[in-house]
């Protein structure tokens, strides 16, 4: 998911115009925006500092029409309406297509990476930055400067990668099962009449010691973090939907086709069991235990 959503614009004035802002609290912000420094922030203090101008600009472009400054408001404005239009691309680049969003995703981390956040602690995370993008998207652009970079941060030492490779795995070692009974199946039934081969008493105690007392517990925890993480995730790819770059879309789909297969994979292994099992008269065992 590394990529960004289109540049932004950047007021320049001349320093004449950029002087005469003296007395109006956006002028600090302009001069904050348009410094070597901040020409190479990063994309959530870039954000920030946008969401700072659209807040203070208005009460500047109002001083400076009543001062008969109409040209000098104009421009104000003007820099006001683009970055109001460019404000979704820009917390685009500052979450999804962001460093920390990128880190939530990665399988691993190294030791200088972000450490380790606890699920609970992501899921609020994630749950309050979308609370901001929808109020800041709805006209209010104040901002926590502090509190939204630790909020990044947290997203960053979540797990959404590791997640993904959990699921995968245990995806593998069902499907590998799955193969060794459909070979089992092409030998012939375990049970027909007159028939019942001992792997038909064998096999209801290896589903219970095996999957039912030692993976199941476990996918269930994959499968409900699963249900937890994506979903705030998802709800904010759909607010910025408008201006996620196409990279950004192709990702997404082969993610979200990853999890479903993925997270499908014990369902599958369930009903493999069920076929196997069904001639000896044991249809529903797998299924009413695991549910």
């Amino acid at each position: 998911s590394g990529v960004h959503a289109r540049p932004t614009t950047t007021l320049r004035m001349a320093d004449e115009d950029f002087l005469a802002l003296s007395g109006c609290a956006v002028q600090v912000t302009i001069g904050k925006r348009n410094s070597s420094l901040g020409r190479m922030a990063r994309p959530s203090q870039r954000l920030l500092l946008e969401l700072e101008y659209l807040r203070l600009a208005p009460d500047c472009i109002a001083s400076m029409r009543g001062d008969g400054r109409d040209e000098l408001a104009d421009a104000l404005e003007t820099a006001w309406e683009n970055k109001h239009e460019q404000l979704p691309a820009l917390i685009f680049n500052a979450t999804l297509g962001g460093e920390e969003y990128r880190s939530f995703w990665l399988a691993s981390r190294t030791p200088s990476s972000y450490p380790a956040v606890s699920d609970p602690a992501v899921l609020s995370a994630l749950s309050a930055i979308n609370a901001h993008v929808a109020r800041w998207l709805g006209g209010d652009y104040r901002a926590d400067n502090t509190g939204f970079e630790i909020l990044l941060g947290e997203v960053a030492g979540g797990s959404g990668g590791a997640l993904l490779r959990a699921l995968a795995r245990q995806g593998e070692w069902l499907a590998a099962a799955n193969r060794m009974l459909a070979s089992r199946q092409d030998r012939g039934s375990l049970c027909a009449p007159g028939i019942r081969h001992d792997a038909a008493d064998i096999l209801p105690n290896v589903i219970r010691k095996y999957l039912i007392e030692g993976i199941q517990p476990r996918s269930a925890a994959l499968n409900q973090r699963y249900h937890e993480l994506l979903p705030p995730v998802q709800e904010l790819e759909e607010t910025l939907e408008n201006v996620l770059p196409q990279d950004y879309r192709q990702w997404r789909a082969l993610r979200d086709s990853l999890f479903a297969d993925t997270a499908a994979a014990p369902r599958r292994h369930v009903e493999e069991l069920q076929i196997i099992q069904e001639p000896c008269g044991a249809n529903t065992t797998v299924a009413d235990k695991i549910g």
